[in-house]
């Protein structure tokens, strides 16, 4: 069949491919995309049938427990070819809907942002904080995410590096900081003396964003309250935010990354004014990959870095 396929028609399926597999698409889950703003708009207007189903028809006699009944229906899941995903033979698994179960869609709103504030608050240990962040729903990134990419090293280090997202090598092996970017860190850590093992290092959102786009500011304010309650059991002497999304994410910046790093910064979530952690933004790897010549502001970073790290008398230093 290929061989029959015009030349100019192979070639450009040969490239969209290619361009695919550099993108991060590594894996087909459908044969169409599935469109989850749709989804989301039929499970409303679903619910508001229901709840105009429930309420009680003028004239109507109704029975003494009629609101223990409302209540009941409210409560009782949705028939299985009503809900998103579901195939037309109601199973979930027909080929011309979906290949997922039927998954309820995470919008992060306000509820999402305060369900994940109170489960990270409560986390005594970041074994447990670990644990809370797998059972957590609110972010839809985490239905195509193979892995929770949550941190890696020591649970209480005196430096934390903290990225933006998990890209393909991390979703796969749910750490993060493992393919070239991560061994080009490592690298530059050991330039200054630092071995990746006596660092904390994380991410502002967990799961790998499909096709490695970048993640949504919404996506990144639900996933935030994790990240902020890792430093806090972290405890480190001092943090580094690689790349502009991650500053602006912990930092606060509005600047490019160029114009903020290496210039020293305060980081005082829930800490007393007296207790901030010193702070500062430096190049990502990644970016250092794309734009080598850049290395040069990393060097002088790494080494600002090394002169904080001894005057705090941080262990690695």
């Amino acid at each position: 069949m290929l061989e029959d396929t015009p030349r100019l028609t192979r070639d450009a399926a040969v490239a969209m491919l290619a361009w695919y597999r550099e993108a991060g698409i590594d894996t087909l889950l459908l044969d169409a995309p599935r469109d989850r703003f749709a989804e989301t708009a039929a499970e409303v207007e679903r619910r508001k049938a229901k709840m105009r189903d429930a309420e009680p028809r003028p004239g109507a006699s109704q029975p003494h427990d009629r609101a223990a009944e409302g209540r009941e229906a409210r409560n009782r899941p949705a028939p299985a070819e009503s809900r998103p995903g579901a195939s037309a033979n109601g199973n979930g698994n027909g080929n011309s809907d979906s290949a997922f179960p039927s998954t309820r869609v995470a919008i992060p709103d306000d509820i999402a942002v305060a369900d994940a504030r109170e489960r990270a608050t409560s986390a005594a240990t970041l074994e447990e904080l670990h644990q809370l962040l797998e059972s957590f729903d609110g972010c839809n990134l985490k239905i195509t995410a193979k892995h929770t990419v949550f941190g890696d090293g020591p649970d209480t280090a005196d430096l934390m590096l903290i990225g933006e997202a998990p890209g393909r090598d991390e979703d796969v092996a749910g750490v993060p900081f493992v393919g070239r970017s991560g061994q080009l860190l490592n690298r530059m850590l050991s330039s200054i003396g630092i071995e990746r093992e006596n660092v904390r290092v994380t991410n502002t959102v967990p799961w790998r964003p499909p096709g490695n786009r970048a993640p949504t500011p919404a996506e990144t304010l639900v996933c935030l309250p994790f990240v902020q309650r890792q430093i806090e059991l972290v405890a480190p002497k001092v943090i580094v935010c690689l790349g502009s999304p991650a500053a602006k994410a912990i930092l606060g910046a509005n600047e490019g990354i160029l114009r903020i790093r290496g210039k020293w910064q305060a980081y005082s979530f829930d800490l007393s004014p007296d207790a901030t952690i010193p702070a500062i933004a430096m190049l990502h790897p990644a970016y250092l990959l794309r734009q080598p010549a850049q290395k040069a502001l990393a060097w002088r970073d790494l080494l600002a870095l090394k002169a904080k790290l001894e005057e705090l008398g941080a262990v690695g230093s």
